[in-house]
C-alpha cells in the first residue's frame, strides 16, 4: 500500500528547478516517485510507508527551495 503526501514549493521558476527539487526528494528513503509542478508548485510525494516531512522538507531546503505550509 502506498502513501501519498503533497506540499508546496516556493522559488521555482524553471525546468531546472524541477528537476532539482525531483532529484532531491527522489534521494529520501522510501519514496516512489515524486511529481513536481512547476506552475503551481505542487509538489507530490508516493512512498511505500509515510515519510518523514521534514526529511522532505530538508530535501527541497537542498535543491534551494522552500516548503510553504502543507
Amino acid at each position: 500500500m502506498s502513501s501519498t503526501a503533497s506540499y508546496t514549493v516556493t522559488g521555482m521558476t524553471c525546468g531546472h528547478c524541477v528537476t532539482a527539487v525531483t532529484e532531491e526528494v527522489s534521494s529520501v528513503p522510501g519514496v516512489t516517485a515524486v511529481d513536481v509542478d512547476l506552475a503551481s508548485g505542487a509538489l507530490t510525494v508516493t512512498s511505500e510507508q509515510p515519510v518523514d516531512e521534514s526529511a522532505v522538507r530538508a530535501a527541497v531546503e537542498e535543491a534551494g527551495y522552500e516548503v510553504s505550509g502543507r
